[in-house]
């Protein structure tokens, strides 16, 4: 069984990688720290007591799980959104407007790593560039090419494990994975970075 600290280290050292994985696969930065949040309590409610070598997979099919809940909810909501619509008076443009009024861009916006002050500015450019390349090639990947790429060289998962959490066969995980690799150098290739 996790020690209450070496769970909490745990959910500290998972947060940022969960997050970049839910932000690549829905796009908003709220979502996807909902979906975090929301696979870091069903953890803890459900798996406190497992041991700590056991946490890295638990979590990574409950996260998976909890972006897959919210496409199907999202489809659900589309879906009465559009059938009901017609019933709805349309918007009038202040209404519109004042959707816009509790934006803060001060809490959206990216701070710089520690550690990065004192390196050369014009290599932390580039490697700021290169992973800004890097993430937009994986948001482009098909949702399971992704998941599997993120997965196995992100979480650094075992191909059985892979297969465990997206819930198919180890072979379906080295043809996804196959594919993204492919992928992202096609696109790593066209713009100028050479692997």
């Amino acid at each position: 069984m996790a020690t209450r600290q070496e769970f909490s280290d745990f959910l500290k050292g998972s947060e940022l990688r969960a997050f970049k994985q839910a932000m690549f696969a829905v796009r908003d930065e709220n979502m996807a720290l909902d979906i975090v949040q929301e696979a870091m309590m069903k953890l803890t409610r459900k798996y406190a007591d497992k041991p700590v070598e056991e946490l890295p997979p638990l979590f990574q099919r409950i996260l998976q799980n909890a972006i897959h809940d919210h496409f199907r909810r999202q489809k659900s909501q589309s879906l009465l959104t559009t059938l009901f619509s017609a019933f709805l008076p349309p918007l009038s443009h202040s209404d519109k407007d004042h959707n816009d009024v509790d934006y803060d861009p001060l809490e959206t916006m990216y701070v710089a790593d520690d550690k990065k002050y004192g390196k050369n500015p014009q290599i932390v450019l580039e490697q700021a560039e290169l992973i800004e390349v890097i993430e937009k090639a994986l948001e482009d990947l098909p949702l399971r090419q992704r998941e599997a790429f993120l997965l196995r060289y992100w979480e650094e998962m075992d191909v059985s494990e892979t297969a465990r959490i997206m819930g198919c066969s180890e072979g379906s995980v080295k043809t996804h994975c196959s594919r993204a690799v492919h992928a992202l150098a096609v696109v790593l290739r066209s713009k100028g970075v050479m692997l």
